[in-house]
């Protein structure tokens, strides 16, 4: 098959074209960054795109978000996402576009290169391949949202400002409020949010950190 390599990593990406090659396949392109990766895979319609998730310039999510560009540009495009980071919100958005031909598993996961070649095989045939690991932390953050999505408008303006690192009095004061009213708030916020009474939590950091996630 016709693979686009997309790693900023030398040494991998140069091991990526070495191990293709070797199996027969056709290395049409291996590049370091996500522009490049858009522009490779109009260059030269590969069956599959081979993409890590942190590359340059912040090296934090461009790989994904290319990988979503050139998905939508050429949906029958095979996909597996190579990384030893999972980006949850990137990683949904692709798989809500159609999972069809989508792969995504963690380098320090495959214990075998023939489950690597194996993956890709059926990427370029049109299956879903996930690591479990990817699968539960989706499904976490999508949980998160939903927890967020009940809380009513006021409830979410209460943690927004809690986010600040407002006090109950500051809520209180800044949206004309009584001091219960907020405090009756903050305790509907941590029930919705599943964020029951612990000695070894402390669940406004906890619900903070929820919104920031969600």
């Amino acid at each position: 098959m016709r693979i686009v390599i997309a790693e900023d990593a030398v040494v991998l990406r140069d091991g990526l074209c070495l191990l293709l090659g070797s199996r027969g396949h056709e290395v049409a392109a291996a590049v370091g960054d996500g522009d490049a990766l858009v522009a490779a895979v109009a260059e030269h319609r590969p069956d599959v795109a081979v993409v890590d998730v942190r590359m340059p310039p912040s090296h934090t999510d461009e790989g994904l978000r290319a990988a979503i560009k050139v998905r939508r540009a050429h949906p029958n495009l095979g996909l597996l996402v190579f990384s030893q980071y999972i980006e949850t919100h990137y990683a949904a958005r692709l798989l809500a576009g159609g999972a069809r031909g989508i792969g995504y598993l963690l380098k320090e996961r495959v214990a075998d290169v023939k489950d690597f070649l194996a993956a890709l095989d059926r990427v370029a045939a049109g299956e879903t391949v996930l690591d479990p690991e990817v699968v539960t932390q989706i499904m976490g953050a999508s949980r998160r949202g939903d927890a967020l999505a009940l809380l009513t408008p006021r409830e979410r303006e209460v943690l927004a400002m809690m986010a600040q690192g407002r006090s109950n009095s500051a809520i209180a004061e800044t949206l004309f409020l009584s001091y219960g009213s907020v405090e009756k708030y903050v305790t509907q916020i941590f029930t919705k949010l599943g964020l029951i009474p612990s000695d070894n939590d402390h669940r406004r950091v906890l619900a903070v950190l929820r919104y920031l996630q969600g």
